[in-house]
């Protein structure tokens, strides 16, 4: 790691250096993060302050950041924009978000539609319960891929499948990224790019009973079924 000013016009690993650690400033903010401190961001992405600070200035003008009088930096609304953008693109919402309105009204659970990027999975669309108690995640959250169902189904589906892996759905969580929440998913199919997401059920784990486990899996895998054929995709007979 140096401080060098960083060579924008070589290319690094494929990339612009300068770019590269722009992005890892914008990419280093998780799930809860209200705003960061120099300190904080310096710790995530390795970088040192005064490279933090050159490349906010332009992350600001941008609105990719916003500074605020503490100097501590929160998310700006260009990426807002960008991720509405990016959710139109897939025209994936028209498909999606009625099967997780009757997903939540017929299970009375939270439903969820999450997509891989990268090492994470994203919360692209969300139908909350309407009940009091209930897990809180927001589209656009994102949430590490190795612990709930739905980074479970998207780690299991994205390769070489068997019908064992099929059989064995929904994939289950039960405290795995909070202590008291349950979940359960199915992977979603399309014939262009194979797995492109997984439906999730999730809420409090006093209400995941093994009775009410097999109700929110007859309905995920209905679900499942007929999201993927719409789609293009299918489960195995």
């Amino acid at each position: 790691m140096t401080d060098a000013k960083p060579n924008t016009t070589t290319a690094s690993a494929g990339g612009v250096e300068s770019v590269d650690r722009a992005l890892s400033i914008v990419g280093c903010f998780q799930a809860g993060d209200h705003a960061l401190s120099l300190t904080e961001i310096a710790a995530r992405t390795g970088l040192y302050k005064s490279t933090i600070l050159r490349l906010t200035v332009s992350l600001e003008k941008a609105g990719y950041l916003v500074r605020h009088q503490d100097k501590s930096y929160r998310l700006g609304p260009e990426l807002m924009r960008l991720g509405g953008l990016y959710q139109r693109s897939l025209r994936l919402e028209d498909h999606v978000r009625p099967v997780l309105r009757r997903l939540m009204r017929e299970s009375g659970e939270s439903a969820s539609f999450f997509r891989r990027e990268g090492a994470w999975r994203i919360c692209a669309f969300r139908e909350d319960s309407t009940q009091a108690i209930r897990d809180h995640v927001h589209e656009g959250d994102r949430l590490p891929l190795d612990r709930g169902a739905a980074g479970h189904v998207l780690t299991r589906f994205a390769g070489t499948v068997s019908a064992a892996d099929f059989a064995a759905l929904p994939l289950l969580s039960f405290g795995e990224r909070e202590s008291e929440t349950g979940a359960a998913a199915v992977p979603v199919f399309s014939q262009r790019e194979g797995l492109i997401g997984a439906l999730t059920l999730s809420g409090p784990l006093t209400r995941f009973t093994e009775e009410r486990v097999t109700v929110m899996a007859r309905l995920l895998l209905a679900a499942g079924h007929r999201l993927s054929e719409t789609l293009g995709g299918h489960y195995p007979n």
